[in-house]
């Protein structure tokens, strides 16, 4: 019998892109079906042929819904996959959103592109399609927490709730033979708006991120000072802020963050926009009674939706009609690393008035238009045109909730076993290798950065998993 095989097909030597294929007696499980973002040498792999044919992959396990983890899955279905699609119940009805809206953008970018001869290729068109979305849901089976589910011929999952984005798990895949826990996205120990990360059943081999694994998040005395510091400067000026934030989570904690800051009087209460479909459409998810169990139990979370200052724009008309808006405003938009959506428009507007201000809020990728400004990018090119940055530019760090270097740390030692290996995927080069070596120095483990079309054996060389 063959041995038990993982081989790297994405977030591997970056952060997006998450594809981790597993080879388990004769069946094939793809652990997440990511898009590659940031740089042009990753984004153009979303477009090239996929190194196994999607038909001969059994089922698709999901971690959960952010893109770099489910957003390839209607491509994967477009180019014959057949299988199922394994996920927690909160990221299934995240997904939905998620892809939706990332096929309604693809379809009005790719139009934009061929009505304006941007593009390069002939004709421009989108990596798929509202109709492939529609297949695609019909492949998602939903699954509890802490649960053994059997994907059939001996291969079983669990799912470990991980604290990262509602619905987010850690997922061990395991046989009677040998068995794999993939971290997915890791949570802070202390995320504002959900329950905290649990630690799952160990496993002989880990598959854990690095995001953030060379570096640790500031825990000030007085949190997000510089965040409200930048609201009141741009209000005192006669500006307007934007923020761009990912629609999934992070636009809740945002939203939870102003709430708190207008009850203390630390920023003045002026109108605060919510500009991103997929973003109104996730918070109805998070106000569910269906998913309030993932909720903090001392979070009351009509105190941050319902702020009385809110106002939804959920419609293309009411968004052009921000343009137009004189006077201090907030404006919450995405995508976070402004990488598409109606963010980009707001960008086109607001950058070149040095009266505005834009605060970054999430990790930015190498090559997104969010790292640009966040490096100091003079002009940032949108819709074919180079756009002057004159607005002011603030990063805040402490909205992240991604675990940092000595969460990613703990986790690992709380497992229940001393893995074989661990192999360090999900970050940029210097993030993978700072956490390869803490994993070294401080647990005394053996660990390796994955490579890109890596395979390696995962099956323990001492026999049977126990």
């Amino acid at each position: 019998m063959a041995p038990a095989t993982l081989t790297f097909l994405g977030a591997a030597g970056t952060v997006t892109g998450s594809k981790f294929l597993l080879t388990l007696d004769g069946r094939r499980i793809l652990v997440d079906a990511g898009m590659y973002q940031g740089e042009k040498h990753w984004r153009s792999m979303n477009w090239a042929p996929f190194p196994v044919d999607p038909a001969d992959i059994d089922d698709v396990v999901l971690t959960h819904a952010h893109m770099d983890h489910c957003g390839y899955l209607p491509r994967l279905v477009k180019e014959g996959f057949t299988g199922d699609v394994w996920a927690t119940e909160g990221t299934a009805a995240l997904a939905e959103i998620v892809l939706r809206d990332a096929a309604y953008l693809q379809e009005r970018d790719a139009e934009h592109a061929a009505r304006y001869g941007y593009s390069k290729h002939r004709p421009a068109l989108p990596l798929y399609t509202e109709d492939d979305v529609r297949e695609t849901l019909t492949h998602l089976r939903q699954v509890a927490y802490d649960t053994d589910v059997d994907l059939g011929h001996g291969v079983r999952c669990r799912w470990t709730r991980a604290g990262h984005i509602l619905g987010s798990a850690s997922v061990r895949v395991s046989t009677d033979r040998t068995a794999v826990l993939f971290s997915g996205d890791i949570g802070r120990h202390d995320h504002p708006v959900l329950r905290a990360r649990d630690i799952p059943p160990g496993a002989p081999f880990v598959v854990v991120e690095s995001t953030y694994g060379d570096r640790e998040h500031p825990e000030p005395d007085r949190p997000h000072e510089e965040f409200a510091a930048a609201i009141r400067d741009t209000v005192a000026r006669g500006g307007k802020v934007l923020i761009p934030a990912f629609a999934v989570d992070r636009t809740e904690v945002v939203l939870k963050t102003i709430g708190e800051m207008q009850q203390d009087g630390r920023i003045p209460t002026v109108p605060l926009y919510v500009n991103s479909p997929m973003a109104l459409n996730a918070l109805r998810v998070y106000r569910s009674p269906v998913h309030r169990a993932e909720l903090r139990p001392d979070l009351d979370v009509e105190e941050f939706l319902g702020l009385p200052n809110v106002h939804e724009t959920p419609d293309a008309d009411s968004s052009r009609e921000l343009s137009e808006l004189r006077g201090p405003a907030i404006i919450i938009s995405s995508s976070g690393m402004a990488t598409g959506g109606r963010v980009l428009h707001h960008l086109e507007d607001m950058l070149p008035d040095p009266r505005n201000t834009v605060i970054l809020t999430g990790y930015q990728a190498t090559g997104t238009r969010g790292r640009s400004l966040e490096e100091g990018a003079r002009e940032l090119k949108l819709h074919g045109r180079y756009i002057p940055v004159r607005a002011q530019i603030v990063r805040d760090a402490e909205f992240s909730v991604h675990a940092d270097a000595t969460d990613l740390v703990d986790w690992l030692r709380d497992l229940d076993r001393v893995p074989e290996t661990v192999f360090v995927v999900h970050g940029e080069p210097d993030a993978a290798a700072a956490l390869h070596g803490r994993i070294a120095d401080e647990l005394g483990w053996t660990s390796a950065v994955a490579r890109y079309g890596e395979v390696v054996i995962v099956e323990p060389r001492t026999g049977r998993d126990r």
